[in-house]
């Protein structure tokens, strides 16, 4: 969609609140102050965290899906006038350009963990997907995409939620990457995560 004009896209505005984390620990989204979430890629995480402070004023350009409440986004412009736009993933990793967007935390800086909250919201990936929850204290659960019995009941606004996996703290806040949940730590189960469904074949060869 590179050939889209991104700011003729359908726009929402707002105030920005706080960033939301993957499972990497990287920008990957937002909440503005009226509760609203939107995803962006994780490569466009730096530039937007550069341009973004507290309460900045927003016009957010992307898409909403059919499924999960958020906004995809492609691009923003602040109140300044300043512009990000997706571009598309950063090219090849090239050693002799710098290029250290494949480097991760070192092991050490994750923990494992047990955690206990409230949600106040489920979190999303760009297609509405469901990929997690944001905690009343503020901390992350991020998850794969699932097929968890009764999960929608676990991510409901207010909802008591455990979690069992690892946990990152970060500059923007901690995230936990989640091996099992469950309303309580004694009740915890595994998060199954989606089979992928195999292509359809196009058609069938003839055999002689």
């Amino acid at each position: 969609m590179h050939w889209i004009d991104p700011y003729s896209l359908p726009e929402i505005s707002g105030r920005f609140e706080r960033f939301l984390l993957n499972s990497r620990g990287e920008a990957d989204g937002m909440i503005l102050t009226d509760g609203a979430e939107v995803h962006f890629p994780p490569h466009l995480g730096k530039e937007v965290i550069a341009a973004v402070g507290a309460e900045a004023a927003l016009r957010i350009f992307g898409v909403r899906p059919r499924q999960g409440d958020v906004f995809a986004a492609v691009a923003f412009e602040t109140a300044d006038g300043a512009r990000i736009v997706d571009n598309g993933p950063p090219k090849k990793y090239d050693p002799e350009k710098g290029d250290k967007r494949d480097e991760r935390d070192p092991k050490k800086t994750r923990k494992p963990i047990i955690v206990e909250g409230v949600v106040r919201r489920a979190l999303h990936g760009p297609k509405g997907e469901t990929r997690g929850a944001l905690l009343e204290d503020g901390r992350i659960v991020r998850f794969a995409p699932h097929e968890t019995p009764g999960l929608k009941a676990l991510l409901e606004r207010g909802a008591p939620l455990a979690a069992r996996g690892e946990s990152l703290a970060t500059p923007l806040g901690t995230v936990i990457d989640a091996r099992e949940i469950g309303p309580s730590a004694t009740e915890l189960r595994p998060v199954k995560a989606k089979t992928p469904k195999p292509d359809k074949p196009h058609g069938k060869e003839k055999h002689a």
